[in-house]
């Protein structure tokens, strides 16, 4: 393994390696398609390195904000090739970040004869292919694809300075994991992200996105005793329930006296991402009424 400057990345590296190689040698035997290919320990070590410098740079005052695909051209549709492909470093990835801040769009890493460059950018990736993301300065994250648009990534492990998290994907098979817990780290259950809980985890994310912090809370359906643990009066409390999402969400569950079973509303993505961000803005405001201190 090459000589790295930060050795999360050398410790993290061998682990992710061996979570996709299982993950893909059992999507061959169950014959499914369009998988990615495993990239070497030495690759993995080298997008995580980079990341993490590129998270602490700055260009012309803004964050980087980058997605590193270990992926080569021929396993993406309609690749966007650099005429001249950049170096895996720093200062590189730190000038091109703003054109890859969207979600979905990836600086795309492979092997040629000059080493490891960025060779391009992708938007559609097969599945298992390993993602290293800037979350914030200092902040890693490194996922695999689920195989679908509407899925979301499977995080495997979470750097943060020195500080690593690595996912525990038998968590959920223990006999006290709740169940709710148990779909949301369903590694080899992707069809339920793109029901109820992809609902849940794509309103989290919306909260996360807007930075003023808020809480997803999911309480049984029909009850009222979750109201006591909260600051009354709440200033932006709707009613009646809206129920937009209800064809997304938990069968026998509500989100904060938000949302309850309705009827079923068919939604395209574009309609759910709406929804679920108009509904994600209300925890961006200030619910602690004058006088009341949290």
């Amino acid at each position: 393994m090459p000589d790295l400057a930060y050795a999360a990345a050398r410790a993290v590296a061998p682990v992710v390696h061996a979570h996709l190689s299982h993950h893909l040698e059992q999507a061959v035997q169950r014959g499914e398609q369009n998988l990615a290919s495993l990239p070497p320990v030495d690759t993995l070590a080298a997008m995580i390195d980079v990341a993490f410098w590129t998270s602490l740079r700055r260009e012309e005052g803004y964050l980087p904000r980058i997605s590193l695909a270990a992926v080569r051209p021929e396993e993406t549709p309609h690749p966007l090739h650099f005429d001249q492909p950049l170096r895996l470093d720093a200062t590189a990835l730190t000038r091109v970040a703003p054109a890859v801040e969207r979600p979905g769009v990836h600086l795309s890493v492979a092997e040629s004869s000059d080493g490891l460059t960025v060779w391009g950018i992708s938007r559609t990736i097969p599945k298992y292919t390993c993602v290293v993301e800037v979350a914030q300065p200092g902040l890693i994250v490194v996922k695999h694809h689920r195989g679908d648009e509407l899925t979301k990534y499977a995080n495997l492990a979470v750097l943060q300075g020195d500080r690593i998290r690595i996912v525990d994907e038998q968590a959920s098979t223990q006999p006290d994991c709740p169940p709710l817990l148990s779909s949301l780290l369903g590694f080899d259950s992707p069809g339920a992200w793109v029901g109820s809980m992809g609902v849940l985890v794509q309103l989290a994310v919306s909260m996360r996105a807007h930075g003023r912090g808020g809480l997803l809370l999911v309480v049984p359906a029909g009850t009222g005793g979750w109201r006591d643990s909260i600051v009354h009066p709440m200033l932006y409390a709707v009613n009646p329930p809206f129920g937009e999402l209800t064809s997304r969400s938990l069968p026998e569950q509500a989100f904060e006296g938000s949302l309850v079973a309705a009827q079923t509303i068919p939604m395209s993505r574009e309609e759910l991402v709406r929804t679920v961000d108009a509904v994600a803005g209300l925890t961006a405001v200030d619910g602690w009424p004058d006088g009341i201190e949290p």
